[in-house]
């Protein structure tokens, strides 16, 4: 039977709707009709795809020697499986508690989760995506510990109580079969032994049972007689125990720093006491308490000394040392220091049998922020070089872009000037997590993800085909001076802390030119080059904005801009002399035309890869210090780079290193008062200090920065243990009280009133700065929106306003959000495609710059190039996100670019790259329309006709919410548009005609790094970042999630288990191998009985294990169980024709004796037989 689609039905209705929408201007023109819209509501659908990065906050781990997957469990209930580089999965548990002790079924394909409520589950890895067969939930006890032994189906339970429960992993049901701690421990103690902090079975004897109890003492159980054997007992807290092979040592770590060794037919004292990293007295007293020792493994080896691996333990003395990791092997001690505080260890071995040499070869130290696996075969225990991504969050991400079907040779080229950055030093052996195989999906095109960070830098990822790989690091704290002794702190105005922290990027994949902003006020360009180059002196521009509404600023005399020599000899790019504290004006009067940060004077080294073009730097003005950039766009066929913030716009020129145009956004909505054609400077010229200061505005902007760094910091700077909440002077301003000329008091008790007056008023006013954080701070509520709707016009988005800044005009408050270079028509009566520049404002208004250039070659080097306001496009409500142009056709027309060169090539090779420069759109008949400008802000989108500049489409995206980002994508052979509102809905739209094709309330803003990271990209992809050290990706694409299944890698592969130790002819004889034990009998239903009800809840899963089986994942999972179902068979059938061979044979010797009986006797009477 047709299942009913009722897409298709709202499909329809919005259709007209849209229809509706798009006729209610008299007059539109209908040329839009021609246009074949094929996306469709069933081409979309939205699910997670994978989790790339570090499990935040770890709490546990794993490891199955055979399949060789490691588990590592989160303090927010996460999983995460890794096997070889691309093997990797996520899974989460409903409940989100935090995961206390993970235990592979090796070679089994399933893992039990503890977590802290008390709960523990057991998860089928046999299928692509993990899920939870079983759940047990105790009710009356808090789980401490866990323990499965190897090829066992019975798991053992430790409880805050002391007692050990049982479950058959099969079932998930308790056994009636019960340690009671006070059966376990002496009669005679009269004290609680604490909760249960070990469970391990003797390795040559399953009967005998070793339970840890966290007062110090130990018991050897007898699980046939259900008694103690031995009670082991030292005057420390016990952290954790290992065992010798043999069975006949172990091994405990305590509390004080102290490893005790006791033999277990010798209960009364320990065999040896050592404390590793103590103090040893020459009294013969006993050594110093230390730092307890966490967890201790005792690993053996066939042919030499065994190895002992412990974390913590150090003296108390080493008061800021950082945690160490201790490897004892023979009469050697390592000492290992770790960048984080250790959480978790394992020793790697050869086998998993616990009765045989282990042969250790490896340990996996879980840190806090980073995972390390050591190389315990070579001298000096080296690392391994990490196969995973986990260096997402080596610097807090402060912006992620994403790029979805990018040229194909970027991802070689960055891959080849990043190899260049590798670490050496690493083992040469290969990496030892290695289980699981890749995904066999289709998808091949090649994806990049840029992500810029705290410290300055950014970095270049290859995500093609579901994976993630690092493949070029770019540090662009190196253009500018350091900070040479820890007392001497850079000169940052802004901020105090990462004055080199990424703000905003704008990358043109084609040319590989990428510009970046930084929160400093600073925007640096670069070149791609394979060729390494030194720079003498670093090209640089300094900029004067400033919020003055009726000032128009031109590289005329009196202009903003300061040559490009070298930054000795120009008076603005000196080092500037030590300035006062914040908001105070020094001797000299108030700081102008000196920029954050300095650039470095010395040569500049730079390696292949990305090299600088040209720095420019806002300057301060009259005391006040610059804005943050809000938005920037870069141009490589104009050679132009525009940035803006809440005074206006700045255009550069970066190929003559000249300032074109520095304009207030008041200038570019009315230019009828600047009709002056702005030209680029044939000279350079300094920059004029006789502009009046503007207190009353700038002393509201100034401190907008901190505290929007503040909030951003809160969200992802968890890992670097900043203290988001403190208000204390690092929100700094350096302007003076608003309202008043003379300079501010810097008197250590009026500071902090002074402080706090700045940032409550400028709280006020943050709705009206850059959209970036305009967004993080807004707080919409609807009551706000209808109050809004009602008293403004349809067309514009009223933000509320303050009684302190009533005396700003509207036009002064007006950010700039987004930015567009294209060709298209400036003005109503264009008929013929011009270079022009798109400009979208925090208030919902589009305008138009027109730009003139000239001829390339040399004279794109000597002549000036021409720039035109032309006034305001169309109003929208809410600040501008996107913008974008079609064709007639519909078709999007990415802004032109000019092909990649290496720029230290030689000029011939330059000359024929540049000669491939793409043709230019054609031009429009007369009055006809042939471009659609698509516009979105955070409430509406439009598209309007292009040249005559008619609304077409109008559809209003939210209304009780507003939008955090929004892409026109590529998607199935056609273009819409993706948003993501703050609401937690994603949507998309289809273009022309702006019908919505999905809606799904998908994740809810409940962190300001969600709405920093989000971004779509091409082809039904997006992603954001979901914690601060992981990369969550997702498809809105139905063709993706139908074949997710084969893309998705398999954790699970056919193993054979190797063959248990061959106990020997002596030992067999005489009884001194391994004791085995029927665990059936001692624990199931017949032997122990029935355990209370009350006791634990069993809550089955999704489905049983043959159901999960028969519903496990994908083709390339069902071919795979079929060659092994086939295999099978064909042993059987192998096996069965062996037998039918044999039966032959001996019914043949069977008729021969029988024959030769039959003519023995055959003519002999009865009695002379």
């Amino acid at each position: 039977m047709k299942k009913f689609n009722i897409r298709k039905v709202l499909d329809g209705l919005t259709a007209a709707s849209s229809s509706s929408s798009a006729t209610a201007s008299p007059g539109a023109p209908r040329e839009n009709d021609a246009v074949q819209e094929t996306l469709q509501s069933e081409h979309f659908q939205l699910c997670k795809t994978v989790r790339h990065g570090f499990p935040y906050q770890p709490s546990s781990m794993a490891f199955d020697p055979v399949q060789k997957i490691l588990a590592i469990g989160t303090q927010t209930g996460a999983l995460r499986l890794f096997g070889r580089a691309g093997v990797e999965c996520y899974c989460q548990h409903e409940s989100g508690s935090a995961v206390i002790q993970l235990q592979f079924l090796i070679n089994e394909g399933a893992l039990v989760s503890a977590l802290a409520d008390d709960s523990i589950h057991l998860w089928n890895l046999r299928q692509k995506i993990p899920a939870i067969l079983h759940s047990l939930k105790f009710n009356r006890e808090r789980i401490t510990y866990c323990h499965l032994p190897f090829q066992s189906k019975w798991l053992y339970i430790g409880t805050e109580r002391g007692n050990i429960h049982i479950v058959n992993v099969e079932s998930f049901t308790l056994s009636g079969y019960v340690i009671m701690w006070n059966k376990a421990i002496e009669l005679s103690t009269k004290t609680h032994p604490g909760p249960v902090v070990h469970i391990s079975d003797n390795p040559m004897d399953e009967g005998k049972l070793l339970i840890g109890f966290e007062c110090g003492v130990v018991v050897l159980w007898d699980l046939k007689c259900k008694k103690a054997d031995y009670r082991y007992t030292y005057d420390e807290a016990i952290h954790s125990v290992a065992w010798h092979h043999e069975g006949k040592q172990f091994i405990c770590s305590h509390s004080d720093g102290t490893l005790t060794t006791w033999n277990i037919r010798a209960p009364a004292k320990a065999a040896q006491i050592i404390t590793p990293h103590g103090k040893q007295p020459k009294d013969g007293k006993k050594p110093e308490p230390c730092k307890p020792i966490l967890k201790v493994e005792y690993k053996t080896t066939r042919a030499g000394d065994p190895f002992m691996v412990l974390s913590g333990g150090l003296s108390y003395d080493n008061v800021g040392r950082r945690a160490c990791l201790t490897v004892m092997h023979g009469k050697s001690t390592a000492v290992l220091e770790m960048d984080y505080p250790i959480v978790d260890f394992l020793t790697l071995c050869e086998t998993p049998y616990p009765n045989d040499f282990q042969e250790p070869y490896a340990v996996v130290v879980l840190l806090e922020k980073d995972l390390v696996v050591i190389d315990l075969g070579q001298i000096g225990y080296p690392i391994f070089e990490s196969s995973y991504p986990l260096t997402v969050h080596e610097s807090p991400v402060t912006c992620c872009e994403y790029f979805a079907d990018c040229p194909a040779e970027l991802i070689p080229a960055l891959y080849s000037v990043g190899s260049r950055q590798k670490r050496q030093g690493y083992s040469k052996k290969e990496w030892p997590i290695s289980g699981g195989n890749w995904g066999q999906g289709t998808q091949s095109y090649p994806e990049i993800i840029i992500t810029g960070h705290a410290d300055g830098s950014i970095k270049f990822w290859d995500a093609s085909a579901l994976m993630l790989q690092v493949l070029y690091k770019l540090k662009t704290a190196k253009v500018f001076e350091r900070a040479r002794g820890k007392d001497e702190k850079p000169n940052t105005d802004i901020v105090d802390e990462d004055p080199f922290a990424i703000q905003t990027l704008s990358w043109c994949p084609e040319s590989r030119m990428l510009c970046v902003a930084g929160v400093s006020a600073h925007v640096i360009i670069y070149r791609f080059s394979k060729q390494e180059v030194t720079t003498e002196e670093v090209p640089l521009l300094e900029v004067r904005m400033q919020c003055e509404l009726s000032d128009v600023d031109s590289p005329d005399p009196g202009g903003e801009q300061t040559p490009t020599l070298p930054p000795s000899s120009s008076p603005q790019e000196s080092e500037p002399p030590p300035q006062p504290s914040a908001g105070s004006n020094s001797s000299d009067g108030p700081r102008d035309n000196i920029p954050c940060l300095q650039v470095r004077s010395s040569p500049l080294k730079q390696s292949p890869g990305y090299q600088v073009e040209l720095v420019v730097q806002l300057v301060w003005v009259s005391g006040e210090p610059p804005q943050q950039i809000s938005t920037l766009a870069i141009n490589s066929s104009y050679g132009l780079v525009v940035f803006g913030n809440s005074n206006g716009l700045a255009v550069v020129d970066y190929l003559q290193k000249t300032l074109l145009l520095n304009m207030g956004t008041s200038e570019l909505c009315s230019p009828s008062d600047a009709q002056k054609q702005l030209r680029s400077p044939r000279k350079a010229r300094q920059p004029s200090g006789d502009i009046p200061p503007v207190a009353s505005c700038m002393s509201r902007l100034s401190s907008l920065y901190s505290e929007s760094m503040k909030k951003l910091r809160s969200s992802h700077l968890t890992l670097c243990e900043s203290n988001d909440g403190s208000n204390t002077s690092e929100d700094r301003c350096k302007s003076p009280t608003s309202g008043s000329t003379s300079p501010c008091n810097s008197d250590d008790e009026r500071k902090p009133k002074f402080m706090e007056k700045v940032k409550f008023k400028s709280r006020r006013f943050s709705r009206t700065v850059a959209s970036d954080f305009a967004k993080m701070s807004r707080k919409i509520s609807s009551s706000v929106e209808q109050k809004a709707e009602q008293d403004g016009k349809d067309n514009s988005f009223t933000r509320s306003r303050s009684s302190s800044v009533t005396s700003i005009d509207r036009e002064s408050r007006e950010a700039i959000s987004s930015f567009l270079f294209c060709e298209s028509f400036p003005r109503k009566a264009d008929t013929l495609l011009s270079p022009c520049l798109l400009v979208g404002t925090t208030q919902g208004s589009v305008m138009t710059v027109a730009l003139s250039l000239p001829p390339g070659g040399d004279q794109r080097l000597q002549q000036p190039i021409g720039i035109a306001s032309c006034g305001t496009l169309v109003q929208l409500k809410g600040g501008i996100l996107t913008m974008a142009l079609l064709d007639a056709a519909g078709t999007l027309l990415p802004p032109s670019y000019e092909p990649w060169y290496d720029p230290n090539a030689s000029d011939e090779e330059k000359e024929k790259v540049r000669r491939r420069r793409p043709a230019s759109p054609p031009s429009s008949q007369e009055g006809q329309d042939c471009q659609f400008a698509v516009l979105c802000s955070e409430k509406q989108a439009k598209v309007v006709a292009m040249p005559s500049q008619t609304c077409l489409h109008k559809h209003n995206i939210t209304e009780t919410s507003f939008v955090l980002r929004v892409d026109v994508v590529l998607m199935g052979g056609a273009n819409c548009i993706a948003c993501f509102c703050a609401n937690g809905h994603i949507m998309t739209l289809s273009l022309p005609s702006l019908r919505p094709l999905l809606d799904v309330n998908y994740l809810p803003l409940t962190d300001m790094r969600i709405a920093r990271t989000f971004c779509f990209s091409n082809l039904g992809q997006a992603l954001y970042l979901t914690s601060p050290a992981e990369i969550q990706r997702i498809t809105y694409s139905q063709e993706t999630c139908d074949n997710l299944q084969e893309m998705l890698s398999e954790l699970f592969t056919p193993v054979e288990t190797p063959e248990a130790p061959n106990r020997g002819f002596f030992k067999g004889l005489f009884g001194g191998g391994a004791q085995s034990l029927d665990r059936e009998d001692l624990f199931g239903e017949t032997g122990a009985g029935k355990a209370s009800r009350s006791l634990a809840q069993h809550i089955p899963g999704p489905g049983g294990m043959e159901g999960m089986k028969g519903a496990a994942s994908g083709v390339v999972g069902e071919l795979a169980r079929a060659r092994i179902a086939l295999d099978e068979r064909g042993q059987k059938l192998g096996e069965l024709d062996e037998r039918t061979a044999a039966m032959m044979a001996s019914a043949d010797s069977f008729s021969k004796h029988a024959h030769d009986m039959m003519l023995k006797y055959k003519d002999k009477k009865w009695y002379q037989l």
